[in-house]
């Protein structure tokens, strides 16, 4: 598999399930987003983003996004900005029944911040081959999305003051 998701072979995916059943082949689908021809690779995006990435989340979004975050930074990936928004899906996403997959879920897509924050604001390449618009702009989505991101399930990491405290400060 080489060093692009070389890492896939180290998690149990048949232990996980996504929207339609087990994600045993959730492998085989980012694999053919990092080297399928383009209508293959969009089709594994979009399949992906059915399985994974509609609300609900599920055990295996969280165990996905790391190979998502590693598709996006790889340039030889052809849709690296659906890629970025399928990223940006999942952390709109969440799970009511299952709040400790959503708040996993959305831990790992805010774990790739710095990744996010290089692609928006990646200058182009050469004058031949420019960074594609399309990625920075997914990118710095993505990034705004992150840094405004709140939800139940993941509460934020300084707490609102409570009323009586508030109280006494004033």
């Amino acid at each position: 598999m080489g060093t692009v998701l070389g890492a896939m072979r180290n998690v149990r995916w048949h232990e996980l399930q996504h929207a339609y059943g087990s994600a045993s082949q959730v492998p085989v689908v980012l694999s053919r987003i990092a080297w399928g021809d383009a209508p293959n690779a969009d089709e594994a995006l979009g399949d992906l983003g059915r399985w994974i990435g509609t609300p609900p989340v599920f055990d295996s979004t969280a165990a996905t996004v790391p190979f998502l975050w590693e598709l996006a930074g790889t340039d030889t990936v052809r849709d690296r900005a659906g890629v970025l928004d399928l990223l940006a899906t999942i952390l709109a996403a969440g799970n009511d029944g299952h709040p400790a997959w959503t708040r996993a879920a959305h831990d790992a897509v805010a774990a790739g911040r710095a990744t996010a924050a290089r692609l928006a604001e990646a200058p182009p390449r050469t004058a031949s081959a420019p960074a594609a618009p399309s990625v920075r702009g997914a990118a710095a989505r993505l990034l705004n999305a992150i840094d405004g991101h709140g939800c139940p399930a993941c509460p934020s990491s300084v707490p609102a003051p409570s009323p009586s405290s508030a109280a006494r400060e004033a």
